[in-house]
Order: C-alpha cells, then structure tokens, then sequence
C-alpha cells in the first residue's frame, strides 16, 4: 500500500459525515420499504393459491421475493450512484453504478472516491451489509414457511398412504402403557 502526500492531506469532513449517514438513513428506508413490499406481494400470491400449495408454487414464491430483493438492492446501489455523479465524484453514470455496486456488496473495485468523499466508500459497505443481513432474514422466513409447508404435506401424504394400505401404524414403544 503506497501512501501519498495527497493521501495523507485528507481530513474527514462533517459534511462528509453527514451526506454518509444520510445516504444510509435512505438506503435502509428505501430498503424497508422494499421488504414490507416483498412481503406483501408474496403473502398476497400464496393466499390467492392458497388451494394449490404444490412444491412449485412454493419455489415460485421464493424466487419472486429474491427477484424483488435484487431489485430493492439495485434500486439502492443507484441512489449512491446518482450521489457520486451528482456530486462529480465519477465521471459517468455507468462507472458511477459499477463503483457503488462493487462497494455496496464490499467487493471493492480499482476505482476511488475523490478525497473529499473517501469515508462515502466505507459507509455505502456498511449500508450494504445491513441490508444484505435484513434480505437474509426475510428470504429466511419465507423458505423457512415453505419449508414447513412441504413438511406438513408430506406427513400428510404418508398419513394417508399408511391408512390406505390397511396395514396398522408401526409399533412404537412409547405407545406401549406398562403394567406396574
């Protein structure tokens, strides 16, 4: 890591510190939204075929919600992005989306934030990582749902095999009263 004098000139700013926590407070409303948005739109799907709870419906609802995840995540990398063009700190749109997206997912890229917005490059990953963390619990609670779903379908399913067959259930001990 070579530092240079212009490195060594920089001196975080308030107003640096307060666009930062701003573009985070933003990020993460933006990104409440777009969850409680998700949530509804998947809710909404699996009451309207509440009747067919097949497997691939199932799956259907979960790429959905991932679907509109990335989106809500791509939506958010572009408020950074129209921030650093707007503020000249990259010198077109399509760099400036390429920038904050490698450093909201804390890839990082071969490109920098000018000087007077350097600390930006540490808080768009710090947006990036709660975010990520809050699409994970939601995704975690949908496939969790499903996941319970097809459990109970197919206790159901051997439930009623068993009972077709006309073979009683299987001897468990714990079924047994003993005799004292």
């Amino acid at each position: 890591m070579d530092i240079t004098a212009r490195d060594l000139q920089y001196v975080t700013s308030l107003e640096e510190i307060w666009w930062g926590g701003t573009l985070v407070a933003l990020t993460l409303a933006m990104h409440g939204f777009g969850m409680i948005w998700t949530m509804h739109a998947t809710n909404v799907l699996k009451q309207r075929f509440a009747r067919n709870q097949s497997f691939a419906m199932g799956m259907g609802v979960i790429i959905l919600a991932s679907w509109m995840i990335i989106l809500v995540h791509l939506l958010e990398v572009m408020l950074w992005a129209g921030f650093f063009l707007g503020r000249g700190a990259m010198p077109n749109a399509s760099l400036s989306y390429y920038f904050a997206l490698m450093d909201y997912t804390t890839l990082g890229s071969n490109f920098n934030l000018p000087l007077r917005w350097r600390l930006l490059e540490g808080m768009i990953a710090i947006a990036g990582l709660m975010t990520f963390a809050w699409s994970t619990g939601v995704l975690l609670t949908l496939a969790q749902e499903f996941q319970d779903q097809q459990l109970k379908r197919l206790k159901e399913r051997l439930g009623k095999h068993s009972s077709k067959s006309g073979s009683p259930p299987p001897h468990r001990p714990e079924d047994t009263e003993h005799a004292v």
